[in-house]
């Protein structure tokens, strides 16, 4: 199955705030709208090499500190390839919610293959196997088997933005091809909603944040706009959802 979708509604409440990170995978219902993928998604021409780092980030919804996830990418002692992985624990309404995520993938940042987990109601674990540009999507979510899902993408670059998962953005602005600039268009999958989709990464150049400056991303769908805040290596130092006074920051 072949599909691609500009139109990232969920992104809003699964990406940006952490209360409702369970609200799809509990439901054990899915779904994905499809159309044609951008003529302008990222093939990965200049290929990026990773860079080692870690960290733990503060979680702040409207100015309160809800959660904090901490994480690394590291190289994985197998030849060329890297993992990347992170741990969110946060609180919303009296529930404790986790999520956790590892991601194995190629120096030029190619994901091979990713490993979910997701708790607070009720649990859910995951898999997706990346082949040839397809990512073979599996969700254990407590039912008689397993939900499977396969999408194709033209790109095998494909950005994996799974919900409550930060570091993942970490990986997106190492991905982007800061030598080409401009804005790049990505495939994604968010493997605990079981959906694809699409997003547009822009360089804004130098910003200041806080009194300090940074190298600026813009990501953006038809209805969410993220910024992300960089050091001079191009790591994740700060995060913003302006629509959702959503932070995360640094430690």
């Amino acid at each position: 199955m072949s599909v691609q979708v500009k139109d990232l509604n969920r992104m809003r409440t699964r990406i940006a705030i952490v209360i409702f990170c369970l609200a799809t995978v509990a439901a054990g219902n899915p779904r994905a709208r499809t159309m044609p993928q951008s003529a302008n998604a990222a093939k990965g021409s200049a290929a990026p090499v990773l860079t080692a780092d870690r960290g733990k980030f503060r979680i702040m919804l409207d100015g309160q500190t809800v959660g904090d996830e901490e994480f690394e990418i590291s190289p994985s002692g197998s030849a060329g390839t890297w993992t990347a992985h992170g741990s969110t624990t946060a609180h919303a309404g009296g529930t404790e919610i986790k999520s956790s995520g590892q991601l194995k993938l190629s120096a030029d940042g190619t994901p091979i293959h990713y490993d979910w987990s997701a708790q607070g109601q009720k649990k859910a674990t995951g898999t997706v196997e990346f082949v040839n540009g397809t990512a073979k999507c599996s969700a254990d979510l407590g039912l008689a088997s397993p939900l499977m899902k396969d999408f194709k993408f033209d790109s095998q670059r494909i950005a994996v933005l799974d919900n409550n998962l930060y570091y993942q953005y970490a990986l997106l602005a190492q991905i982007y091809d800061w030598k080409a600039g401009g804005k790049q268009a990505f495939p994604v999958v968010i493997p605990q909603d079981l959906t694809p989709g699409s997003i547009d990464v822009e360089s804004l150049g130098a910003q200041q944040s806080e009194n300090e400056k940074y190298e600026a991303l813009r990501v953006s769908s038809p209805d969410l706009e993220i910024l992300l805040y960089l050091d001079a290596n191009h790591h994740l130092m700060r995060l913003e959802v302006p629509s959702s006074k959503v932070i995360v920051r640094r430690e």
